[in-house]
């Protein structure tokens, strides 16, 4: 008899809690086999084709294209062969966070650690405060304790999904605050995503009482709560109205009105997660900036005469990396992020360069790992290989992560000059305008010259101005002089 196993969507690292479907790659009645991709989806970081860990016919499919999941939600069911004993089904190679290979692991899983980008004041704690950190509650030790096969399912209680009716599966009073419930240790939360859903409601979650296993606090506990919540507003309010003086409400203005009938658009995916580390940006980071003019006349032969050479062009992005580390190198304060909790400035001994590239699904900031130990030419690979991978949504999460600086070359833009938003937790950010014809007195009479505008927005808790004029100054010295950096060869 076949035995029906369900999928849910995995934990795709790097701290992301939810996806987007973007295309089904398999149909209900299929064949797949084991780690076979059945459907692509969407993270605020990259496109991810999820494999199956299970052999067999797909007999389910949960959620449409362009639905958002949460990881743990069922994603599909398949009907493997004949029941195996426990523990002894065929299992996944490909082994993903929440589902993995045939052979159970001997140690329980382990609460993830904070990955570099969430680095600030809030990092290492929950939403309510309690330590992000703390000790496995007992749900997630009867988990590891499950065969491999069924160890998706026990990740997955995180993050219920209610049930057609719109009410979770247990009874309704497991959801009704208990006073001092859990007065003394870990709250039973696993799941960030409840975690900031009742931080942002403002739920208390020690005094409410889990419906999951063991007392595990689940996504429809604090839903209920804040739908509780809601209807009570509701009933005050209507009676407030009730008891007051009727009034004759004025018109709204034509500008509400023209806010109301226009086009809404998400803040999901990769726009929502560039919009909130922008945001994070400007509100934890007193940024401040400066800009040089710098003639670029003597970079641009430099780069023709390379490329004159024989052999790999190299890009004027790449020249520019290499002039960005070695001004890094003169000056680290610049390559560094600020521990908030510790009231400290981390300097870094190694250069992962970002930089930014526009892509139809939006901004993205791929990372050059290790820039300050490669050549232009190993530089201009590199980003030609990131750019594509950009373009087709190809990243991976740990392309699009670790940056410890970041360039950004608006020029192609047709734009002279920008003020960027430091790409948190960074400490900088080096901006490149366009190259253009301009008037310049060079060798004291008036030439014309290829001009550009560099700009320079760094945190002013890591340095002070004359850091980050050094910094510039150098920068520009190079761009107008590119043998400066044969000091650094």
């Amino acid at each position: 008899m076949a035995q029906v196993l369900e999928f849910r969507l995995p934990d795709l690292g790097e701290g992301l809690t939810e996806a987007e479907i973007v295309r089904w790659l398999v149909q209900v009645g299929d064949v797949v086999a084991v780690d076979q991709p059945v459907v692509e989806v969407e993270t605020a970081k990259a496109m991810v084709e999820v494999p199956c860990p299970y052999g067999g016919v797909v007999t389910a499919r949960f959620g449409e294209e362009g639905t958002e999941l949460p990881v743990g939600a069922p994603l599909l069911t398949v009907a493997v062969g004949p029941a195996a004993p426990t523990g002894e089904a065929e299992g996944s190679g490909n082994v993903l966070v929440g589902y993995g290979t045939s052979e159970a692991p001997s140690r329980r899983r382990r609460v993830r650690p904070t990955p570099m980008v969430t680095r600030g004041a809030n990092a290492g704690t929950g939403g309510d405060g309690t330590p992000a950190a703390s000790a496995p509650s007992a749900a997630s030790a009867s988990s590891a304790a499950r065969p491999a096969g069924q160890r998706g399912a026990a990740v997955a209680s995180a993050e219920a999904v209610p049930q057609h009716n719109g009410t979770p599966a247990s009874s309704g009073a497991a959801h009704a605050p208990v006073a001092a419930l859990h007065a003394e240790g870990p709250v039973p939360v696993i799941s960030p995503l409840v975690r900031r859903l009742a931080r942002e409601g403002g739920v208390d979650l020690r005094q409410l009482a889990g419906s999951g296993p063991d007392g595990l606090i689940l996504r429809a506990d604090v839903e209920h709560v804040l739908r509780a919540e809601a209807a009570r507003s509701s009933r005050t309010a209507e009676a407030f109205s009730a008891a007051s003086p009727a009034v004759t409400p004025s018109p709204a203005p034509a500008s509400s009105a023209a806010r109301a009938s226009g086009i809404r658009v998400p803040l999901k995916g990769v726009r929502g997660a560039v919009a909130d580390k922008l945001s994070r940006s400007r509100r934890e980071i007193p940024d401040a900036t400066c800009w040089v003019d710098a003639d670029a006349t003597e970079l641009m032969r430099a780069r023709a005469a390379m490329n004159a050479a024989g052999g790999p062009k190299i890009s004027l992005l790449a020249l520019l990396a290499r002039v960005c580390t070695a001004a890094l190198a003169r000056f680290p304060e610049l390559n560094s992020y600020v521990d908030a909790e510790a009231r400290e400035v981390v300097q870094l001994d190694h250069v992962h360069l970002g930089f930014a590239a526009q892509t139809e699904r939006g901004l993205v900031v791929p990372v050059v790992r290790d820039a300050h130990a490669r050549d232009a030419e190993s530089l201009t690979a590199e980003f030609a290989r990131l750019t594509e991978a950009a373009r087709t949504g190809t990243l991976t999460p740990g392309e699009l992560t670790g940056g410890t600086f970041t360039l950004n070359n608006y020029g192609v833009f047709g734009v002279d000059g920008s003020t960027p938003i430091i790409n948190h937790p960074e400490a900088a950010m080096l901006g490149v305008g366009r190259i253009v014809p301009k008037p310049w007195v060079h060798e004291g009479e008036l030439a014309v010259r290829q001009v550009v505008q560099l700009s320079l927005t760094f945190d002013h808790r890591v340095c002070d101005g004359g850091t980050a004029g050094g910094f510039l100054r150098y920068v520009a010295d190079c761009v107008e002089q590119p043998a400066v950096l044969l000091r650094t060869l």
